[in-house]
C-alpha cells in the first residue's frame, strides 16, 4: 500500500486494480472499489488456507477459526466495542436491521411507537413497517431542516414515552448529511427508547466509537468500507443481545438440540445460524487494516475537500440544483434542470464518469425533495480533483445536449 504524507491529498488510485486509467468512479456510496490488500486476503483465504470454522478438529480448521474470530476482534476495536462478543456478523446492514426488528422487535405491541426520519434508506424503513404490521406498533417520521439534516429540534418535540425505538442514519446515503448521534441517543434514552444507527455511509469516512456515540445498535456493510460484499456487522450492547431471542435456526447457533426442545448458544453465535461468510470476514479485516493505515481523519478531510470543490463547480452552473448541506460527508446529489437523472448518468458514462442516478432506495426522501430521482456523485480514497473535473465537463456536455 502507498505510504502516505497526510499533509497532502490522498493518492491511492494505484491500490485499486479495478479502476482503469481515465475512469472516474463516483459511486462509492453504492459500493466501494476494493484495494489490492483486500483482494489478496480473500485470494489467500480461498487459495491456501480455506476450511470451515468452529467445527473441525483438524489444524487448518482451527487456524481458520482463529483468523475468523480475529476478524471479529478487529471489527470490535475499529468501532470501539467493549467486547468482540458484541459483534454479530451478518450479510450486510440490511440483514442487521432486519435481525433487530425480527428479534428485539418482538417485545413491541399496540401503543408502542418507532421514530424514523424522512431521509432513511428503505432498509431502515421497510423492516419497521413489517414489524408494525405484525405487532400493531406505529411509526412516526422526523422532518428535515432546510439544508437536509435530520431536524432533532422537531424530533425532541415529537418523542415521548410511547416511543420504544429511534432508528436513524449516521450519514445520509443521498444528502451526505451527518447526524449528531450523541444528541439523538440522549433524546431517545430520556424517554426510555433505544437508538439504532445505520452506519453504512459513516464507517468508511468517519471515526466511529460506539461507546462515545451512545447508540444501542449500530449496523454497517463491509462492501462500502472497501471490503467484500455479503458481510456486515451488527453491534449491540451486551445486555441487549443477551435479552434477544434467535431469529434464524440451524447450525452454529445451538447449544443442544432434541426433538422435544432446543437450547441456544450465547451471543453472538445465537444470531449466526449456518456456515458464515468466512472469507468475507477475513476480507473485512483487511479492509479495516487498510482504512486505518490511511486514517479516518485523513479520509474525511480528503472527501470533504472533493465535496467542496464539486459543490462550488456545479453551483456555478445555472441549470444544476444541489441538494443537502454544504458540509456533506463524501456525497453530492444534484439535478440538471429539464434532464432526467438517468439521462445524466448515461451521458456521463460516455465520458467515463460513473455516478448513481435514481431514488437511491430513499423514495420518501425524493418526495420531500419534490423530485422523482437525483444524480449522485460519491467519493472514495481513490478519487481526486481530476475526477471532479471530469464530472463537471460531463455535466457541461449534458447541458449542451439538452439545451
Amino acid at each position: 500500500m502507498t505510504v502516505l504524507d497526510q499533509t497532502r491529498p490522498l493518492d491511492l488510485l494505484a491500490d485499486f486494480p479495478a479502476i482503469p486509467q481515465g475512469w472516474a468512479y463516483l459511486d462509492t456510496a453504492a459500493t466501494a472499489q476494493k484495494p489490492r490488500p483486500v483482494i489478496d486476503a480473500i485470494t489467500r483465504a480461498y487459495d491456501t488456507s480455506y476450511a470451515t470454522v468452529h467445527r473441525g478438529v483438524y489444524q487448518r480448521s482451527a487456524d481458520m477459526t482463529l483468523a475468523y474470530e480475529a476478524a471479529r476482534r478487529r471489527v470490535a476495536g475499529f468501532i470501539g466495542a467493549a467486547s468482540a462478543d458484541q459483534i454479530v456478523f451478518v450479510r450486510g446492514a440490511t440483514e442487521g436491521i432486519n435481525l433487530v426488528a425480527q428479534s428485539w422487535g418482538q417485545r413491541l405491541g399496540p401503543g408502542d411507537r418507532i421514530l424514523l426520519s424522512a431521509l432513511e434508506h428503505h432498509s431502515n424503513i421497510v423492516p419497521w413497517q413489517l414489524l408494525r404490521d405484525r405487532t400493531g406498533a406505529e411509526i412516526d417520521v422526523i422532518p428535515l431542516t432546510a439544508d437536509g439534516q435530520v431536524d432533532l429540534v422537531a424530533a425532541e418535540a415529537m418523542i415521548g414515552p410511547q416511543h420504544k425505538l429511534v432508528a436513524l442514519a449516521h450519514v445520509s446515503n443521498v444528502l451526505g448529511s451527518i447526524l449528531d448521534v450523541r444528541r439523538a441517543a440522549d433524546m431517545a434514552h430520556a424517554v426510555g427508547a433505544k437508538l439504532l444507527v445505520d452506519g453504512c455511509q459513516a464507517v468508511p469516512r468517519l471515526a466511529v466509537d460506539v461507546a462515545t456515540l451512545g447508540a444501542d445498535f449500530y449496523v454497517f456493510s463491509g462492501h462500502k468500507l472497501y471490503g467484500p460484499t455479503g458481510v456486515g456487522v451488527l453491534w449491540a450492547k451486551a445486555e441487549i443481545l443477551d435479552s434477544m431471542p434467535p431469529w434464524q435456526g440451524g447450525g452454529s447457533m445451538i447449544d443442544r438440540v432434541t426433538f422435544e426442545r432446543t437450547t441456544y448458544a450465547p451471543a453472538p453465535a445465537r444470531f449466526e445460524a449456518g456456515t458464515p461468510h468466512i472469507t468475507g470476514a477475513l476480507g473485512l479485516h483487511a479492509a479495516i487494516d487498510y482504512v486505518e493505515a490511511i486514517g479516518l481523519d485523513a479520509i474525511h478531510a480528503h472527501e470533504a475537500a472533493l465535496v467542496r470543490l464539486t459543490r462550488e463547480a456545479l453551483g456555478n452552473l445555472n441549470s444544476v440544483r444541489l441538494f443537502g448541506p454544504e458540509n456533506s460527508a463524501g456525497i453530492v446529489s444534484f439535478a440538471v434542470e429539464g434532464v432526467h437523472p438517468h439521462d445524466v448518468g448515461t451521458i456521463l458514462d460516455e465520458e467515463q464518469v460513473a455516478i448513481r442516478a435514481g431514488h437511491h432506495c430513499a423514495q420518501p426522501l425524493m418526495d420531500v425533495l419534490g423530485v422523482p430521482a437525483t444524480a449522485r456523485a460519491s467519493f472514495g480514497v481513490y478519487n481526486g480533483e481530476q475526477d471532479v473535473a471530469r464530472l463537471v465537463r460531463g455535466i457541461e456536455r449534458v447541458t449542451r445536449i439538452f439545451g
